[in-house]
């Protein structure tokens, strides 16, 4: 552990480049090459990272009387959400050039737009707020644990800015959600209540239709739901070496604002817990 604390921490301080400007020609190729477990995993991030235009457009509709949350997702969240699906895609098409990322995505765009709806948020904005916590807990992690887990630089380098601007993003949210949590006059049974939601919606969440389409991609007519299962199960014992999860159980159980007493008596038994969500 201590290596890939390491090298993740040398991969975010990489100078003389961000995410508006990474330098794939120092890709070492040596690394990334024949690895499709990377390839499923860069390209699935991809997909959802540049469709979240659409969850903008409809977190706008559902804000759309507050102009501090709309302006703040419409000139920032927006913008670095794509950024960082562009900042994948430039990846994969680099490494894998012939990898068909535009008909990948299509593919996953036309599944996941017909189930990303503002029917399906929670039914008060502060409890919204909370789900998206939750969602940028999972994200900022995620990288975060590939940024430890990528044995090649330039992508542990992109992978641990994304994670550093999801950990950002997850602030703001934090912040509008105490600002309705006021309005809303939300107790923590109801906060507990969004939270709990959130979670085990992320065992069926939006990444496992990424991963399958870009594996059915890369697989054309051989591709099998079975086999499939097989990856994801390997992909995520691999991801699992490298997840923080007292980070992620911190940041999920912020909202909650625990006595502190009870906060140190609870998690490290959720970050235990918390294991089997990654299976």
């Amino acid at each position: 552990m201590a290596e890939n604390s390491t090298k993740h921490d040398s991969a975010s301080t990489l100078p003389g480049w961000g995410l508006d400007g990474i330098p794939y020609q120092s890709v070492d190729m040596a690394k990334v090459v024949g690895r499709d477990d990377l390839l499923y995993v860069v390209a699935g991030a991809s997909f959802v990272e540049i469709a979240s235009d659409l969850y903008t457009s409809n977190l706008i509709q559902y804000f759309e009387d507050d102009p501090e949350v709309v302006a703040w997702l419409d000139k920032h969240w927006q913008h670095e959400e794509i950024r960082h699906g562009n900042a994948l895609k430039g990846y994969v098409q680099h490494v894998w050039p012939d990898f068909d990322w535009d008909a990948a995505y299509a593919a996953f765009f036309a599944e996941y737009s017909k189930l990303c709806t503002v029917e399906e948020f929670e039914n008060t904005r502060g409890l919204e707020m909370v789900a998206r916590c939750v969602v940028e807990t999972g994200t900022a992690t995620f990288y975060k644990a590939l940024s430890a887990q990528a044995d090649e630089p330039i992508l542990a380098g992109i992978a641990a800015r994304i994670s550093a601007e999801e950990v950002g993003h997850y602030k703001y949210f934090y912040r509008y959600f105490l600002k309705y949590r006021t309005i809303e006059a939300l107790g923590r049974f109801r906060v507990l209540g969004a939270v709990k939601r959130r979670v085990l919606e992320a065992r069926q969440s939006d990444a496992e239709s990424a991963l399958w389409h870009a594996y059915a991609t890369r697989h054309g007519k051989q591709a099998d739901k079975a086999d499939f299962k097989v990856v994801c199960k390997r992909l995520g014992k691999q991801l699992r070496l490298h997840y923080p999860f007292p980070m992620a159980v911190k940041m999920v159980l912020k909202p909650l604002e625990l006595p502190a007493s009870m906060l140190r008596l609870v998690q490290r038994p959720l970050a235990v817990a918390s294991t089997w969500l990654m299976r």
